[in-house]
């Protein structure tokens, strides 16, 4: 029996992946060669072999074709994983390994909006003659932080408001705006998940230096011992976040 029988919505969601691509491609082309303002969407229409519908059937405007998958949902199946990171921590706990699932989320999105050495190229040589691009890229990620800010919540059975929570979203968020801008960078030959790996160990290896609110202008940190809880999620903690990024 024929795969296609066997699966045939995995037969469709290949072909609109392979229709997507292929108008992310021609819209890119045109793009690198007239700029942005060069061409019209029937021009794309055209040389994609589509339609005006088909096209708006996929993206909403040339910049959108031109991203490809970069403001995407987030795919179910990294939401999936990174959700069942924290059934094990009790409710109201923020749980050991958040840092690692985190990253290895980032890592599953940066992948999900990655195409090919060549796409890759095309799309940086996009950038560099549109560099307004880039904001829309940066616009697409802010997007959805709130809806991060949800998902990381309910993960770890806080309010979506809790500090831990805010800060995540923030720190996670500038860490992967910062390593766009580096990857999309003149010059750059490493790979997304290198730079974004280097970039988290900075700066988990800045918050890990002593801090006294006192000498910062704020009251004298609190006297308190560790929790048994806390004591072992201290210790259960990965000393690298790319532990759970590989």
């Amino acid at each position: 029996m024929e795969q296609s029988a066997i699966n045939p919505g995995g037969l469709r969601e290949r072909k609109r992946a392979a229709t997507r691509a292929a108008i992310t491609a021609v819209a890119r082309s045109l793009t690198a060669e007239r700029g942005l303002n060069g061409y019209t969407v029937e021009e794309v229409c055209e040389q994609a072999g589509i339609s005006r519908r088909t096209f708006f059937n996929y993206f909403p405007a040339k910049e959108d074709a031109i991203l490809g998958h970069v403001d995407d949902d987030f795919p179910q199946e990294a939401v999936e994983r990174f959700m069942a990171g924290g059934a094990d921590s009790p409710a109201g706990e923020i749980s050991a390994s958040l840092l690692s699932d985190l990253v290895r989320l980032s890592l599953d999105l940066a992948e999900r909006m990655s195409g090919s050495e060549e796409e890759t190229r095309q799309l940086i040589g996009v950038i560099k003659k549109e560099p307004q691009l880039m904001l829309r890229i940066i616009g697409a990620t802010e997007e959805r932080e709130a809806e991060f800010a949800r998902m990381l919540a309910a993960r770890e059975g806080v309010p979506a408001g809790h500090p831990v929570v805010r800060m995540a979203v923030v720190l996670l968020g500038n860490i992967a705006r910062r390593t766009s801008a580096d990857y999309f960078s003149e010059g750059n030959a490493r790979p997304y998940k290198e730079l974004l790996l280097e970039n988290v160990a900075a700066a988990r290896t800045l918050f890990s230096l002593p801090f006294d609110p006192a000498q910062a202008g704020g009251p004298p940190a609190a006297e308190s011992k560790p929790t048994e809880s806390n004591s072992t999620e201290s210790n259960s903690s990965p000393s690298d976040p790319s532990e759970g990024a590989q």
